[in-house]
C-alpha cells in the first residue's frame, strides 16, 4: 500500500455534523420556547446556519476565539427574537444545551460505517484531525461507534492551533508518529483540510459533496463519496 497512516477529518466527513446539528436545533428551539419570540422558526434556522458557518471559517483562521463563536453563534439569530434581548448568560446557556444535544446524536453520513470498517480491514492506522471542541468530540465519537476505530484522535485545542495552520500538521506528525511521505489527508472543507494539508506536504482526498463546484487547484484525489474512497485504498 502507497499510504500507512490517514488523517480523516471528522465533522461532515465521516459525522453527519449538519444534520445531527439541525435536528438537535429544532429540539433546543422546543425546548427554550423560541416560538414565544420567532412567529416563523425558519428565521432563526436561517440565521443560525449563515452565523455559524461564517464564525467556525474564521475559528479555523484564528480571527476569534473559542468563547466568542460559543456566544456569537446564539446571540446573532436570537436577535432577530421579536421582542428578544438575548444576554451574554442566556446565549450561553442555549450553547451548553446545544452542545449536550448534538453530541448525543448518532448520524454518519452515508457510506462512513461500510468506508471505516474496510480501511481497518487492511489494516490502515487512522488519525482523527478536528478543530470540534475536546468535551464534544469525544462524545460524538462514542454516540456514532467510531471511536475504537482511530489510532490516534487529534484536535486542535491539544495541539494548540487550528486547522489548517502548519503547526497543528506538525502535532499530528508527532502524535501520531505518522510519517509525511506514506499519509494521506482525507476530508470535506477545501480550505481548512486540503489546502492545510497540501501546504504541510501531504497528499490528499478532497471529500466533495458538492461536486458542482469542483476543486479549485490540483488534489491527489478527489470523490464525490465515500465509498469512492474504497477504490483509491
Amino acid at each position: 500500500m502507497k499510504y500507512s497512516d490517514l488523517f480523516l477529518d471528522f465533522d461532515d466527513t465521516l459525522y453527519d455534523t449538519h444534520g445531527n446539528a439541525d435536528i438537535a436545533l429544532h429540539e433546543l428551539f422546543n425546548e427554550l420556547g423560541l416560538n414565544r419570540w420567532f412567529p416563523d422558526p425558519d428565521v432563526f434556522y436561517h440565521e443560525y446556519w449563515l452565523k455559524n458557518i461564517d464564525l467556525w471559517s474564521r475559528y479555523a483562521r484564528e480571527e476569534i476565539t473559542r468563547d466568542y463563536l460559543i456566544v456569537e453563534r446564539f446571540r446573532y439569530p436570537l436577535s432577530f427574537g421579536q421582542g428578544l434581548e438575548p444576554t451574554e448568560a442566556y446565549c450561553r446557556e442555549a450553547g451548553d444545551r446545544f452542545l449536550e444535544l448534538c453530541s448525543n446524536k448518532p448520524g454518519l453520513l452515508d457510506g462512513a460505517q461500510e468506508l471505516m470498517d474496510y480501511l481497518m480491514e487492511r489494516g490502515y492506522r487512522m488519525h482523527m484531525c478536528s478543530n470540534g471542541f475536546h468535551e464534544v468530540q469525544y462524545k460524538k465519537l462514542r454516540a456514532c461507534g467510531l471511536y475504537d476505530y482511530f489510532d490516534t484522535v487529534i484536535l486542535s485545542e491539544d495541539a494548540g492551533f487550528n486547522k489548517p495552520s502548519p503547526q497543528f500538521f506538525e502535532y499530528a506528525f508527532s502524535k501520531s508518529g505518522a510519517k509525511r511521505d506514506t499519509t494521506l489527508m482525507i476530508g470535506d472543507n477545501f480550505q481548512t483540510d486540503i489546502l492545510g494539508a497540501k501546504q504541510a506536504g501531504l497528499d490528499t482526498a478532497f471529500y466533495n459533496r458538492f461536486p458542482e463546484y469542483p476543486a479549485p487547484e490540483p488534489v491527489t484525489y478527489e470523490v464525490s463519496s465515500l465509498r469512492e474512497l474504497m477504490e483509491i485504498l
